[in-house]
């Protein structure tokens, strides 16, 4: 599976999403990995298509797994 775009995003707002934006960022500079579109945005976005992979809470998963293939995080920092 090639990933070119990921979309972080949360439930109603946009900080808890730009927060794991950031952080996404700074773990694929650390790993030397480069051409990878990292966005931030609400559920709403969230449909087939959209990104290659979804990063968000753990209990917000289920949503995205019907979009494609999620990361769910406990911890959003």
């Amino acid at each position: 599976m090639s990933i070119n775009k990921i979309m972080c995003f949360c439930g109603s707002s946009l900080g808890t999403s730009f927060v794991m934006e950031m952080n996404a960022k700074k773990v694929l500079t650390s790993l030397g990995v480069t051409g990878v579109e990292v966005v931030h945005s609400t559920i709403d976005d969230v449909m087939p298509g959209a990104a290659d992979l979804y990063i968000c809470s753990a209990d917000l998963v289920p949503n995205a797994e019907k979009a494609g293939p999620a990361v769910g995080l406990v911890n959003m920092m």
